[in-house]
């Protein structure tokens, strides 16, 4: 796809169409990636979004148990003082 580089200001930049944004999911950032003679852009995905709502979704269903007893359930802690 062929696009033009527009003046903004004293830079230049890319005009991407809506149809590109919403494909991409394209928001308000893109990481930028130079290498071997190419310019990628990639989407930035914002890591753990909208974890606390599932955390909080899990408590009130009481999903949030643990899988798997914990490591030192019978250890011993007064031999370590």
């Amino acid at each position: 796809m062929e696009t033009a580089i527009i003046k903004i200001g004293n830079s230049k930049g890319l005009r991407l169409s809506k149809t590109i944004l919403e494909k991409y999911n394209i928001k308000d950032k893109v990481e930028m990636i130079l290498e071997k003679g190419q310019i990628i852009l990639k989407p930035i995905d914002t890591p753990r979004k909208d974890w606390d709502k599932a955390f909080e979704k899990m408590h009130a269903n009481n999903d949030d148990q643990l899988l798997f007893n914990d490591v030192f359930e019978e250890e011993n802690f007064e031999e370590w003082n």
